[in-house]
Protein backbone atom coordinates (compact mmCIF):
# COMPACT_ATOMS: atom_id res chain seq x y z
CA UNK A 1 0.00 0.00 0.00
CA UNK A 2 1.18 3.37 -0.59
CA UNK A 3 -1.08 5.07 2.03
CA UNK A 4 0.85 8.55 3.23
CA UNK A 5 2.75 8.22 0.26
CA UNK A 6 3.82 11.86 -1.04
CA UNK A 7 3.97 10.68 -5.33
CA UNK A 8 4.87 13.83 -7.51
CA UNK A 9 4.21 12.05 -11.13
CA UNK A 10 6.07 13.70 -14.35
CA UNK A 11 4.86 13.51 -17.60
CA UNK A 12 6.96 14.23 -20.58
CA UNK A 13 5.52 14.65 -24.46
CA UNK A 14 4.34 10.67 -25.80
CA UNK A 15 1.32 9.53 -26.83
CA UNK A 16 1.39 7.44 -23.81
CA UNK A 17 0.75 10.17 -21.74
CA UNK A 18 -3.20 9.15 -21.55
CA UNK A 19 -1.89 6.17 -19.40
CA UNK A 20 -0.31 8.31 -17.33
CA UNK A 21 -4.25 9.53 -16.01
CA UNK A 22 -4.70 5.47 -15.16
CA UNK A 23 -1.51 5.66 -13.38
CA UNK A 24 -2.75 8.07 -11.20
CA UNK A 25 -5.80 7.12 -10.32
CA UNK A 26 -3.79 3.47 -9.02
CA UNK A 27 -1.60 5.68 -6.84
CA UNK A 28 -4.73 7.47 -5.40
CA UNK A 29 -6.19 4.80 -5.27
CA UNK A 30 -3.64 2.99 -3.13
CA UNK A 31 -3.81 6.16 -0.73
CA UNK A 32 -1.15 7.89 -2.40
CA UNK A 33 -1.03 11.70 -2.07
CA UNK A 34 -0.24 12.67 -5.74
CA UNK A 35 1.18 15.88 -7.38
CA UNK A 36 1.36 16.04 -10.93
CA UNK A 37 4.38 18.35 -13.09
CA UNK A 38 4.17 18.15 -17.26
CA UNK A 39 6.21 19.76 -19.77
CA UNK A 40 4.95 21.90 -22.42
CA UNK A 41 4.53 19.01 -24.93
CA UNK A 42 3.01 16.34 -22.48
CA UNK A 43 0.22 19.18 -22.43
CA UNK A 44 -0.51 18.84 -25.79
CA UNK A 45 -1.33 14.83 -25.56
CA UNK A 46 -3.47 15.20 -21.95
CA UNK A 47 -4.75 18.51 -20.59
CA UNK A 48 -3.55 19.74 -16.68
CA UNK A 49 -7.52 19.57 -15.97
CA UNK A 50 -7.70 16.10 -16.25
CA UNK A 51 -4.94 15.45 -13.78
CA UNK A 52 -5.93 18.15 -11.69
CA UNK A 53 -8.85 16.17 -11.60
CA UNK A 54 -8.05 12.93 -10.58
CA UNK A 55 -5.82 14.31 -8.04
CA UNK A 56 -7.55 17.06 -5.96
CA UNK A 57 -4.01 19.46 -6.61
CA UNK A 58 -2.83 21.82 -9.04
CA UNK A 59 -0.47 20.77 -12.05
CA UNK A 60 3.07 22.35 -12.35
CA UNK A 61 3.79 23.25 -15.42
CA UNK A 62 5.80 26.41 -15.34
CA UNK A 63 8.30 26.97 -13.07
CA UNK A 64 7.69 30.62 -12.58
CA UNK A 65 4.01 30.12 -12.18
CA UNK A 66 3.70 31.05 -8.78
CA UNK A 67 5.78 33.62 -7.35
CA UNK A 68 4.91 32.96 -3.57
CA UNK A 69 6.43 29.39 -3.77
CA UNK A 70 9.39 28.04 -5.98
CA UNK A 71 8.39 25.41 -7.40
CA UNK A 72 10.48 22.99 -8.24
CA UNK A 73 11.70 22.94 -4.70
CA UNK A 74 8.48 22.80 -3.58
CA UNK A 75 7.77 19.31 -5.38
CA UNK A 76 11.54 18.30 -4.62
CA UNK A 77 10.05 19.13 -0.81
CA UNK A 78 6.88 17.08 -1.29
CA UNK A 79 8.15 13.97 -2.89
CA UNK A 80 8.89 10.53 -1.20
CA UNK A 81 9.55 9.27 -4.75
CA UNK A 82 9.22 10.84 -8.53
CA UNK A 83 7.95 8.57 -11.55
CA UNK A 84 8.58 10.04 -14.76
CA UNK A 85 6.29 8.80 -16.68
CA UNK A 86 5.95 8.24 -20.17
CA UNK A 87 10.33 9.93 -19.99
CA UNK A 88 10.74 10.31 -23.78
CA UNK A 89 14.25 10.11 -24.67
CA UNK A 90 14.41 13.84 -24.32
CA UNK A 91 13.66 13.30 -20.48
CA UNK A 92 16.33 10.75 -20.10
CA UNK A 93 18.75 12.97 -22.06
CA UNK A 94 18.41 15.86 -19.72
CA UNK A 95 18.42 13.83 -16.48
CA UNK A 96 21.98 12.61 -17.59
CA UNK A 97 23.22 15.42 -18.47
CA UNK A 98 21.78 17.45 -15.75
CA UNK A 99 19.73 20.01 -17.99
CA UNK A 100 17.12 22.09 -16.14
CA UNK A 101 15.46 24.22 -18.34
CA UNK A 102 11.55 23.51 -17.98
CA UNK A 103 9.34 22.55 -14.95
CA UNK A 104 10.09 18.78 -15.04
CA UNK A 105 13.84 18.64 -16.09
CA UNK A 106 14.39 21.17 -13.34
CA UNK A 107 12.62 19.54 -10.33
CA UNK A 108 14.30 16.36 -11.21
CA UNK A 109 17.69 18.14 -10.72
CA UNK A 110 16.36 18.99 -7.52
CA UNK A 111 14.92 16.07 -6.40
CA UNK A 112 16.88 13.95 -3.36
CA UNK A 113 14.30 11.10 -3.33
CA UNK A 114 14.24 7.64 -5.40
CA UNK A 115 13.04 8.50 -9.06
CA UNK A 116 11.30 6.09 -11.15
CA UNK A 117 11.49 6.11 -15.02
CA UNK A 118 9.14 4.62 -17.30
CA UNK A 119 11.16 5.01 -21.26
CA UNK A 120 8.62 5.19 -23.78
CA UNK A 121 9.71 6.03 -27.37
CA UNK A 122 10.72 4.72 -30.64
CA UNK A 123 12.56 1.35 -31.22
CA UNK A 124 15.31 2.96 -32.84
CA UNK A 125 15.12 5.76 -30.82
CA UNK A 126 15.40 3.75 -27.26
CA UNK A 127 18.01 1.31 -29.08
CA UNK A 128 20.28 4.42 -29.77
CA UNK A 129 23.75 4.14 -28.39
CA UNK A 130 22.83 8.01 -27.33
CA UNK A 131 19.84 6.80 -25.05
CA UNK A 132 21.40 3.67 -23.99
CA UNK A 133 24.51 5.53 -22.01
CA UNK A 134 22.17 7.81 -21.14
CA UNK A 135 20.25 5.36 -19.31
CA UNK A 136 23.64 3.54 -18.08
CA UNK A 137 24.32 6.84 -16.70
CA UNK A 138 21.70 7.23 -14.81
CA UNK A 139 21.03 3.87 -13.22
CA UNK A 140 24.22 4.18 -12.22
CA UNK A 141 23.14 6.79 -10.26
CA UNK A 142 20.83 5.10 -8.65
CA UNK A 143 17.68 5.41 -10.79
CA UNK A 144 15.05 3.39 -11.12
CA UNK A 145 13.67 1.78 -14.80
CA UNK A 146 10.63 -0.01 -15.46
CA UNK A 147 10.80 -1.06 -18.78
CA UNK A 148 10.05 -0.62 -21.80
CA UNK A 149 7.81 -3.68 -23.12
CA UNK A 150 7.66 -4.70 -26.18
CA UNK A 151 4.30 -3.95 -28.11
CA UNK A 152 2.36 -1.71 -30.57
CA UNK A 153 3.83 1.52 -30.95
CA UNK A 154 2.58 5.29 -32.25
CA UNK A 155 4.52 4.87 -35.20
CA UNK A 156 2.74 1.10 -36.33
CA UNK A 157 5.56 -1.02 -35.32
CA UNK A 158 5.60 -3.35 -33.01
CA UNK A 159 8.61 -3.55 -30.90
CA UNK A 160 10.76 -2.63 -27.93
CA UNK A 161 9.85 1.34 -26.72
CA UNK A 162 6.03 0.61 -25.34
CA UNK A 163 5.74 1.68 -22.19
CA UNK A 164 5.22 -0.23 -19.21
CA UNK A 165 1.42 -0.86 -18.53
CA UNK A 166 0.08 1.26 -15.29
CA UNK A 167 0.16 -1.61 -13.42
CA UNK A 168 3.39 -2.63 -13.55
CA UNK A 169 4.33 1.03 -12.89
CA UNK A 170 2.21 0.84 -9.72
CA UNK A 171 4.85 -2.09 -8.30
CA UNK A 172 7.62 -0.75 -9.18
CA UNK A 173 6.70 2.37 -7.21
CA UNK A 174 5.16 0.12 -4.15
CA UNK A 175 9.02 -1.68 -4.07
CA UNK A 176 10.79 1.28 -4.50
CA UNK A 177 8.65 3.16 -1.27
CA UNK A 178 8.38 -0.04 0.36
CA UNK A 179 11.81 -1.69 0.00
CA UNK A 180 13.42 -4.58 0.64
CA UNK A 181 15.88 -4.31 3.50
CA UNK A 182 17.04 -7.63 4.32
CA UNK A 183 20.96 -7.00 3.45
CA UNK A 184 21.07 -4.00 5.77
CA UNK A 185 24.65 -4.88 8.70
CA UNK A 186 25.73 -6.99 5.67
CA UNK A 187 29.40 -6.28 3.71
CA UNK A 188 29.16 -7.08 0.26
CA UNK A 189 32.21 -7.74 -1.74
CA UNK A 190 30.96 -7.61 -5.17
CA UNK A 191 33.62 -7.57 -8.70
CA UNK A 192 32.99 -6.83 -12.18
CA UNK A 193 34.79 -6.02 -15.39
CA UNK A 194 37.22 -7.42 -17.42
CA UNK A 195 41.23 -7.31 -16.62
CA UNK A 196 44.17 -6.69 -18.46
CA UNK A 197 47.12 -8.59 -19.20
CA UNK A 198 49.79 -6.66 -20.91
CA UNK A 199 52.29 -8.13 -23.02
CA UNK A 200 54.31 -5.28 -23.99
CA UNK A 201 53.98 -1.55 -23.23
CA UNK A 202 51.46 -1.03 -25.86
CA UNK A 203 49.30 -4.73 -26.16
CA UNK A 204 47.67 -6.64 -23.86
CA UNK A 205 45.09 -9.45 -23.48
CA UNK A 206 41.58 -8.91 -22.26
CA UNK A 207 37.86 -9.96 -23.20
CA UNK A 208 34.45 -8.22 -24.03
CA UNK A 209 32.71 -8.22 -20.37
CA UNK A 210 31.54 -4.84 -19.73
CA UNK A 211 30.79 -5.06 -15.84
CA UNK A 212 27.29 -4.18 -16.12
CA UNK A 213 26.40 -7.67 -14.93
CA UNK A 214 28.42 -6.86 -11.29
CA UNK A 215 27.40 -3.15 -11.82
CA UNK A 216 24.01 -4.27 -11.34
CA UNK A 217 24.23 -6.87 -8.37
CA UNK A 218 26.16 -3.75 -6.47
CA UNK A 219 23.15 -1.21 -7.12
CA UNK A 220 21.27 -4.03 -6.24
CA UNK A 221 23.13 -4.72 -2.83
CA UNK A 222 23.05 -1.21 -1.73
CA UNK A 223 19.06 -0.69 -2.15
CA UNK A 224 18.77 -3.82 0.01
CA UNK A 225 20.90 -2.20 2.71
CA UNK A 226 23.94 -3.80 2.32
CA UNK A 227 27.86 -2.44 2.44
CA UNK A 228 29.27 -2.99 -0.64
CA UNK A 229 32.79 -3.00 -1.70
CA UNK A 230 32.75 -2.80 -5.85
CA UNK A 231 36.39 -4.18 -7.28
CA UNK A 232 35.96 -3.10 -10.78
CA UNK A 233 38.44 -4.42 -13.79
CA UNK A 234 38.61 -2.00 -16.99
CA UNK A 235 34.91 -0.91 -17.42
CA UNK A 236 33.00 2.22 -19.20
CA UNK A 237 30.69 2.32 -16.35
CA UNK A 238 30.45 5.07 -14.20
CA UNK A 239 30.87 4.48 -10.39
CA UNK A 240 28.24 3.51 -8.51
CA UNK A 241 27.34 6.72 -5.96
CA UNK A 242 27.24 4.48 -2.38
CA UNK A 243 29.57 1.91 -2.74
CA UNK A 244 33.34 1.57 -1.92
CA UNK A 245 35.13 1.53 -5.27
CA UNK A 246 38.04 0.05 -5.62
CA UNK A 247 39.65 0.08 -9.20
CA UNK A 248 41.86 -3.17 -10.60
CA UNK A 249 43.74 -3.55 -14.06
CA UNK A 250 45.40 -6.87 -13.97
CA UNK A 251 43.91 -10.87 -12.41
CA UNK A 252 46.78 -10.12 -10.21
CA UNK A 253 45.92 -6.81 -8.88
CA UNK A 254 42.03 -8.30 -8.43
CA UNK A 255 43.26 -11.04 -6.62
CA UNK A 256 45.54 -9.07 -3.89
CA UNK A 257 42.33 -6.69 -3.24
CA UNK A 258 39.84 -9.06 -3.45
CA UNK A 259 41.64 -11.57 -1.17
CA UNK A 260 42.12 -8.73 1.58
CA UNK A 261 38.48 -7.86 0.91
CA UNK A 262 37.23 -11.04 1.57
CA UNK A 263 38.34 -11.19 4.81
CA UNK A 264 35.49 -8.60 6.47
CA UNK A 265 33.40 -9.87 3.54
CA UNK A 266 29.38 -11.74 4.79
CA UNK A 267 28.77 -12.25 0.73
CA UNK A 268 31.06 -12.42 -1.92
CA UNK A 269 29.98 -12.27 -5.58
CA UNK A 270 32.70 -12.82 -8.10
CA UNK A 271 30.90 -11.89 -11.39
CA UNK A 272 34.36 -10.23 -12.83
CA UNK A 273 35.49 -11.54 -15.84
CA UNK A 274 39.41 -11.92 -14.85
CA UNK A 275 41.83 -13.15 -17.93
CA UNK A 276 42.66 -16.79 -17.20
CA UNK A 277 46.22 -16.35 -18.83
CA UNK A 278 48.63 -14.25 -18.86
CA UNK A 279 51.89 -14.06 -20.52
CA UNK A 280 54.89 -16.06 -18.73
CA UNK A 281 57.38 -12.49 -19.25
CA UNK A 282 56.18 -8.95 -20.40
CA UNK A 283 58.37 -7.73 -22.74
CA UNK A 284 59.46 -4.24 -21.53
CA UNK A 285 59.43 -2.93 -25.24
CA UNK A 286 57.33 -2.94 -27.93
CA UNK A 287 57.14 -6.41 -29.58
CA UNK A 288 57.85 -6.16 -33.04
CA UNK A 289 56.52 -7.66 -36.05
CA UNK A 290 59.03 -9.99 -37.25
CA UNK A 291 59.42 -13.27 -39.84
CA UNK A 292 55.50 -14.86 -40.75
CA UNK A 293 54.40 -14.35 -36.61
CA UNK A 294 55.08 -14.34 -33.36
CA UNK A 295 54.66 -17.24 -30.82
CA UNK A 296 53.48 -16.31 -27.15
CA UNK A 297 53.85 -18.62 -24.00
CA UNK A 298 50.81 -18.28 -22.28
CA UNK A 299 50.36 -19.38 -18.06
CA UNK A 300 47.88 -19.75 -15.67
CA UNK A 301 46.75 -16.39 -13.65
CA UNK A 302 45.74 -17.01 -10.00
CA UNK A 303 42.15 -18.39 -9.36
CA UNK A 304 40.32 -15.77 -7.32
CA UNK A 305 37.48 -17.79 -6.55
CA UNK A 306 38.89 -21.13 -5.61
CA UNK A 307 41.13 -18.83 -3.21
CA UNK A 308 38.45 -17.48 -1.92
CA UNK A 309 36.18 -20.81 -1.51
CA UNK A 310 39.10 -22.15 0.19
CA UNK A 311 39.44 -19.79 2.65
CA UNK A 312 35.69 -19.37 3.32
CA UNK A 313 34.68 -18.83 6.94
CA UNK A 314 31.65 -20.37 8.21
CA UNK A 315 28.69 -18.69 7.45
CA UNK A 316 29.94 -16.52 4.59
CA UNK A 317 28.54 -16.93 0.72
CA UNK A 318 30.64 -17.27 -2.43
CA UNK A 319 28.61 -16.98 -5.48
CA UNK A 320 30.39 -17.47 -8.56
CA UNK A 321 29.94 -16.80 -12.35
CA UNK A 322 30.95 -19.19 -15.64
CA UNK A 323 30.04 -17.64 -18.65
CA UNK A 324 30.46 -20.15 -21.83
CA UNK A 325 29.86 -21.35 -24.93
CA UNK A 326 28.43 -24.45 -24.18
CA UNK A 327 26.44 -24.27 -21.31
CA UNK A 328 26.54 -27.56 -19.24
CA UNK A 329 24.84 -27.13 -15.99
CA UNK A 330 26.46 -30.62 -14.82
CA UNK A 331 29.92 -28.99 -15.66
CA UNK A 332 28.58 -25.98 -13.33
CA UNK A 333 28.15 -27.76 -10.82
CA UNK A 334 31.28 -29.79 -10.31
CA UNK A 335 33.13 -25.93 -11.23
CA UNK A 336 30.98 -24.75 -7.91
CA UNK A 337 32.26 -27.82 -5.97
CA UNK A 338 36.00 -27.25 -6.98
CA UNK A 339 35.77 -23.46 -6.06
CA UNK A 340 34.10 -24.64 -3.23
CA UNK A 341 30.92 -21.89 -3.90
CA UNK A 342 27.26 -21.62 -2.71
CA UNK A 343 26.14 -20.24 -5.75
CA UNK A 344 27.18 -20.23 -9.39
CA UNK A 345 25.10 -18.14 -11.86
CA UNK A 346 25.80 -19.91 -15.10
CA UNK A 347 25.22 -17.83 -18.48
CA UNK A 348 25.29 -18.98 -22.04
CA UNK A 349 26.97 -16.14 -23.85
CA UNK A 350 25.85 -16.83 -27.43
CA UNK A 351 22.22 -16.63 -26.57
CA UNK A 352 20.99 -13.39 -27.84
CA UNK A 353 19.77 -11.27 -25.09
CA UNK A 354 22.39 -12.96 -22.64
CA UNK A 355 25.67 -12.01 -24.16
CA UNK A 356 28.52 -8.98 -23.38
CA UNK A 357 27.82 -5.63 -23.63
CA UNK A 358 23.81 -6.05 -23.05
CA UNK A 359 21.28 -4.77 -20.52
CA UNK A 360 19.92 -8.52 -20.41
CA UNK A 361 20.86 -11.65 -19.44
CA UNK A 362 19.44 -15.22 -19.19
CA UNK A 363 20.79 -17.66 -16.30
CA UNK A 364 20.85 -20.82 -14.71
CA UNK A 365 21.65 -20.74 -10.89
CA UNK A 366 23.10 -23.50 -9.57
CA UNK A 367 23.32 -24.75 -5.89
CA UNK A 368 23.42 -27.60 -3.58
CA UNK A 369 19.97 -27.65 -3.46
CA UNK A 370 19.82 -28.06 -7.66
CA UNK A 371 19.07 -26.00 -10.61
CA UNK A 372 16.83 -23.18 -11.51
CA UNK A 373 16.01 -21.70 -14.70
CA UNK A 374 15.46 -17.95 -14.81
CA UNK A 375 14.35 -16.48 -18.34
CA UNK A 376 15.38 -13.36 -20.33
CA UNK A 377 15.71 -10.46 -17.52
CA UNK A 378 16.95 -7.17 -17.24
CA UNK A 379 20.29 -7.53 -15.26
CA UNK A 380 19.42 -5.71 -12.08
CA UNK A 381 16.51 -8.40 -11.77
CA UNK A 382 19.19 -11.19 -12.30
CA UNK A 383 20.98 -9.50 -9.78
CA UNK A 384 17.58 -9.33 -7.33
CA UNK A 385 17.43 -12.96 -7.79
CA UNK A 386 21.13 -13.60 -6.88
CA UNK A 387 20.68 -12.01 -3.87
CA UNK A 388 17.49 -13.39 -2.91
CA UNK A 389 19.09 -17.23 -3.55
CA UNK A 390 21.72 -15.33 -1.19
CA UNK A 391 19.65 -14.83 1.78
CA UNK A 392 18.05 -18.24 1.36
CA UNK A 393 21.36 -19.92 1.85
CA UNK A 394 21.89 -17.75 4.70
CA UNK A 395 18.92 -18.54 6.44
CA UNK A 396 19.62 -22.31 5.71
CA UNK A 397 22.95 -22.07 7.52
CA UNK A 398 21.59 -20.22 10.45
CA UNK A 399 23.54 -16.85 9.14
CA UNK A 400 22.38 -13.83 10.47
CA UNK A 401 20.18 -11.55 8.52
CA UNK A 402 20.66 -7.66 7.84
Amino acid sequence: MLRGKHIVLGVTGGIAAYKACELVRLFVKQGAEVRVMMSANAARFVTPATFETLTGNRVASDTFEHSWEIEHISLAKFADLCVIAPATANIIAKMASGIADDIVSTSLLAMPCKVLVAPAMNTVMWRNAATQANVRTLFNRGISFVGPGKGALACGDSDDGRMSEPEEILEAAEKLLNPKRDLEGLNVLVTAGATREMLDPVRYLTNRSTGRMGYAICRAALDRGAKVDLVSGITQLEKPEGAAYHEVVSTQDMYDCVTALAKDADVVIQAAAPADFTVEKMSGEKIKKTGDGMALKLVNTKDIAKKIGEDKRPGQVLVAFAAETDADPQKADEKRRRKNADLIVLNDVTKPGAGFAGDTNIVTIISGEGAKDYPLLEKYEVAQVILDEVMEIRKRSGGKEG
